[in-house]
C-alpha cells in the first residue's frame, strides 16, 4: 500500500480540518453515510451523538486507523485520500484517548518521554533522574500538581494518568488535540482543572476537538458543535445559537419530555439492612435499610467510602465490624460467588474491564452468570438459551447485528445493557449499579433509567452509586450522601436538588463541616 499523499492544495481560510461526505462501511453495515465535519482553527469544537452514531469511526479516520470508502479529507489546505497515524503526528494531530494508553510499569518520567528519552552523556543508558525531574517541572507548570517521583503509572489514579497522557501530547507542541470522553472518570474538581487547561490551550492557538456525552460540558466549554445521528452530521452550529436541550433533541430525533421516567411503586418488604457497618480507613458506622421496589441513591467524592461500601455488598471487600441482613437473614458476603448465590448483582463502573467479556458473544455474556438455568446433565440447551437471550435483547433494545455478535463490536451504551441483561437472566433480587451511565449517550441513558424503574416495579431492590447528581435526584427515592467515610445526610429525592446534594457531598453544607 502506498503512503498517503496530498493530492492538491486548497484554500481553507480559518478551517484547519474539513471532512466532506465521508462514507465508511464494515461488511454489510454502514457506519458513516456521508458525514461532514469542519473545524475552525483555534477553537474548541464539540462532537456529539448517541453511541453508534459514527463519532468513533469519524475520529478513527482522523487518526489514520480507518480508511474512508468515499469522501474527502482536508488538513491545513491539503487534500488527502486517507491519513495514517504517522502522518497525523507529522500534521500535529494528537489524541487523548478514553482508555488511557500508558505503560503501567513505567514511571511518570519514562511515560512522558517515551520515544524522546534523555540519556546519560556519552552512554546508551537512560537518565531516569533527569527525566523525572523534568517531568515534575512540566506537570507543575501545566497542571499545578506534583506526583510522587517513584510512582508507576499503574499506581496513579485515573485523573493522574489522564494528566500524564495530556502532558505527553503537549510535549509534541500539537496543532490539534482530540479529547475522547475526557471527564468520564473525573470528579468535578478535576474536570474544572481540565476545562481551564483546554481554554488556555485554545487561547494559545491549539485547536481542540472535544467528544463528550455530557451536554452541559459541550454547552459550557465549546465554541461550536457538530451533531451526528445514524452516521450523518445533522447539525453544525455555534454554541451561542443552541442549547444542551436542543442538542439532545437533534441527537435522538425526539423531544425528551420525561428525562427521568419513574413509576409509582408500592414498596415491599425489607430486602437489605445494614447496622453499624465499618471497614478500617474506608467507611465507618454506616446504617440503613432498603425495601423491595425502592431505588436508593448513594454518592460522595472520590475516596468518601461510597464505592468501598458497594464493593462490600458484592464480597469484593470485607467489613471489619457491623451486620448485613439480606431478606431478614444475617449474612457474611465473603466473595462475589457468595453474593451471586444470595441473588446480589453488581454492574461495575468499568464495564469493559469487569462487566462484560469483550471477546464473548452477546448471548454468551447474557447467560454467563446463569448457565445452570440452561444446562441439563452437563449439556447446554441452545434453543432455550437463544429464546431467552433474544427476549432480553428485544426488551433492553440492545442494538446488535445478532445475538452471536462479539460484545466488543457494540457501542458503550449497548455494552452496558448487556452487563445488566446478564443479571436479569439470573433473575437477581438486589442490584448494585456503579455509575451505570458513565460514557453512555443521552438516548441510552433514558433507556437505562426506564430499565431501573422496571427492576424496582418487579420487586427488586436497587442501589445506584453515581456522581451524576441530576441523574441521581431524578431516578431515586432516597439519597445517602457520604463524606469522609460517613453517611452525613439522607435526602428525599423528590424534595431535594442536585445543588443541595453537591453542597453536602463536598462539605460546603453547614451541617457537615464538623466531620473530620
Amino acid at each position: 500500500m502506498t503512503a498517503p499523499a496530498a493530492t492538491e492544495t486548497v484554500e481553507l481560510g480559518d478551517d484547519i480540518i474539513r471532512f466532506e461526505h465521508i462514507v465508511k462501511r464494515f461488511g454489510g453495515a454502514q457506519a458513516l453515510v456521508g458525514a461532514s465535519l469542519t473545524v475552525r482553527r483555534g477553537t474548541v469544537h464539540g462532537l456529539v451523538g448517541q453511541n453508534g452514531a459514527g463519532k468513533s469511526t469519524l475520529i478513527k479516520i482522523l487518526a489514520g486507523l480507518h480508511i474512508p470508502d468515499e469522501g474527502h479529507i482536508t488538513v491545513e489546505n491539503r487534500i488527502y485520500d486517507r491519513l495514517t497515524p504517522h502522518l497525523c503526528e507529522e500534521l500535529g494531530i494528537h489524541f487523548i484517548h478514553q482508555d488511557r494508553l500508558l505503560v503501567p510499569t513505567f514511571t511518570v518520567g519514562e511515560a512522558l518521554f517515551l520515544g524522546r528519552e534523555t540519556r546519560l552523556p556519552r552512554t546508551p543508558f537512560l537518565d531516569r533522574g533527569a527525566m523525572q525531574q523534568r517531568a515534575e517541572e512540566i506537570l507543575l507548570s501545566h497542571f499545578g500538581v506534583r506526583l510522587p517521583k517513584s510512582a508507576l503509572i499503574g499506581e496513579l489514579s485515573t485523573a493522574e494518568r489522564q494528566i500524564v497522557q495530556i502532558t505527553r501530547a503537549l510535549l509534541s507542541h500539537p496543532k490539534v488535540l482530540v479529547f475522547d470522553e475526557p471527564t468520564a472518570a473525573l470528579v468535578q474538581r478535576e474536570a474544572e482543572t481540565l476545562f481551564r487547561l483546554i481554554r488556555r490551550l485554545r487561547d494559545e492557538g491549539v485547536t481542540i476537538i472535544y467528544i463528550s456525552h455530557y451536554l452541559n460540558e459541550i454547552e459550557k466549554l465549546c465554541d461550536h458543535v457538530t451533531v451526528l445521528r445514524n452516521g450523518l452530521d445533522v447539525a453544525s452550529q455555534p454554541i451561542a445559537e443552541t442549547s444542551a436541550k436542543a442538542i439532545a433533541r437533534l441527537m435522538i430525533e425526539r423531544d425528551i419530555t420525561e428525562m427521568f421516567p419513574k413509576s409509582n411503586v408500592v414498596l415491599g418488604k425489607e430486602i437489605l439492612k445494614i447496622e453499624s457497618l465499618s471497614a478500617a480507613s474506608r467507611y465507618e458506622d454506616v446504617s440503613f435499610s432498603l425495601r423491595r421496589g425502592e431505588v436508593l441513591g448513594i454518592t460522595g467524592l472520590l475516596g468518601s467510602g461510597a464505592k468501598d461500601l458497594i464493593r462490600t455488598f458484592f464480597g469484593l471487600e470485607r467489613a471489619t465490624t457491623g451486620r448485613i441482613e439480606l431478606d431478614g437473614r444475617s449474612t457474611q458476603l465473603r466473595s462475589p460467588t457468595q453474593a451471586v448465590e444470595r441473588n446480589v448483582a453488581l454492574v461495575p463502573e468499568d464495564r469493559r474491564g469487569h462487566g462484560v467479556g469483550l471477546d464473548l458473544s452477546v448471548s454468551e455474556n447474557i447467560t454467563l452468570s446463569s448457565l445452570e438455568r440452561y444446562t441439563r446433565f452437563g449439556f447446554l440447551n441452545r434453543t432455550r438459551e437463544g429464546a431467552e437471550t433474544g427476549d432480553l435483547i428485544r426488551r433492553l433494545q440492545i442494538k446488535t447485528s445478532g445475538r452471536n455478535a462479539l460484545v466488543r463490536t457494540l457501542s458503550g451504551g449497548n455494552q452496558q445493557k448487556v452487563a445488566i441483561a446478564k443479571w436479569l437472566s439470573r433473575q437477581s433480587e438486589l442490584y448494585l449499579l456503579d455509575e451505570p451511565t458513565v460514557g453512555v449517550d443521552i438516548g441510552s441513558k433514558v433507556e437505562i433509567y426506564a430499565l431501573i424503574g422496571e427492576l424496582a416495579a418487579r420487586g427488586a431492590g436497587v442501589i445506584v452509586l453515581s456522581s451524576d447528581l441530576p441523574e441521581l435526584v431524578g431516578i431515586t427515592d432516597r439519597i445517602l450522601v457520604f463524606f469522609r467515610g460517613r453517611v452525613v445526610r439522607e435526602l428525599i429525592s423528590s424534595t431535594t436538588t442536585a445543588d443541595e446534594v453537591l453542597a453536602v457531598s463536598t462539605g460546603a453544607s453547614e451541617e457537615v463541616r464538623h466531620v473530620n
